[in-house]
């Protein structure tokens, strides 16, 4: 497939009404595993489905809701309204597993990403006490990331973060890649081969990101703009992103690929940068776990 700003931006279908607002496919996509669509649920009104030969992740983006599959059951997953209000609730289901999803509020938001496997993992409810908050980068390339799914989790193949980037800053910068299956001598890994969506939030209407994608080679060199709940689709390379001034920068962040892994690669010409940070940005955390001492 060849790749570029029109292929890699898949803009959102939002009306602002309920279902499929976001999506899609490996074969839209033209890689191997990540799947990925995003719905809205009101009051009573479920989203349901079996996970076949499918290892899934249900990511609550804001609402409230029942979760019923024929793995297990969990009543009340979800606390905060939208992702600037909080901590993420995650639901883990492995393949060969029917599950549905009822919402108990109004505009309940679900992302779900699914990944080809040959391999069995308990289901497993995600708590915003099982996310580690990490502050990277410093100065104007701080930013907040929050596990969801992280490298160690029981699972095959997926991976997930959720980014907050703060108005005017950098994230995923310097550059970095992972394209690469790579281990050192000793079968240490150095970067693994992932593929990777980044779906967006703005924290105000008419806010926007950019994003840019390129390798080495320059095969791949676009630079996209994106808004509320868009997707950027990075097949391989260096992917930076640039919050707009004024406004707060989300994305949700799948990835799958040669390992369940963040090994990766800064690009050479920007590694200098790391050396220049002197302090973290005080602005972050953006969301942070006292948000949840109600539950």
């Amino acid at each position: 497939m060849h790749y570029t700003s029109e292929t890699m931006l898949i803009r959102s279908k939002d009306t602002g009404g309920t279902g499929v607002f976001a999506s899609v496919t490996a074969a839209e996509a033209g890689w191997e595993f990540l799947n990925m669509e995003a719905c809205r649920l009101n009051k009573g009104q479920r989203y349901d489905g079996r996970t076949g030969d499918y290892e899934y992740a249900h990511v609550i983006l804001g609402g409230v809701c029942n979760v019923r599959t024929s793995k297990g059951e969990w009543a009340n997953v979800g606390r905060r309204p939208d992702v600037f209000s909080g901590m993420p609730y995650a639901i883990y289901l492995s393949r060969h597993t029917d599950f549905e999803i009822e919402a108990l509020t109004d505009g309940l938001e679900i992302a779900t990403c699914w990944v080809p496997t040959d391999e069995d993992h308990p289901a497993q409810l995600i708590t915003p006490q099982m996310s580690q908050i990490e502050i990277r980068g410093g100065a104007n390339a701080t930013r907040q990331i929050n596990s969801i799914i992280p490298p160690g989790f029981d699972c095959h193949r997926i991976v997930c973060v959720e980014v907050y980037t703060p108005s005017g800053n950098w994230s995923s910068y310097p550059p970095h890649k992972h394209d690469v299956h790579r281990v050192d001598e000793n079968g240490n890994l150095l970067e693994a081969d992932l593929e990777e969506i980044y779906f967006y939030k703005i924290d105000r209407p008419n806010g926007y990101a950019y994003q840019r994608v390129y390798n080495d080679v320059r095969s791949i060199d676009s630079l996209m703009m994106a808004q509320q709940h868009d997707m950027v689709l990075v097949p391989e390379g260096y992917h930076p992103v640039v919050s707009a001034h004024g406004y707060t920068t989300y994305y949700l962040n799948f990835l799958a690929g040669s390992a369940q892994s963040l090994a990766n690669s800064d690009d050479p010409t920007y590694a200098w940068v790391k050396d220049t940070w002197l302090y973290k940005d005080p602005r972050l955390p953006i969301v942070d776990h006292g948000m949840e001492t109600s539950r």
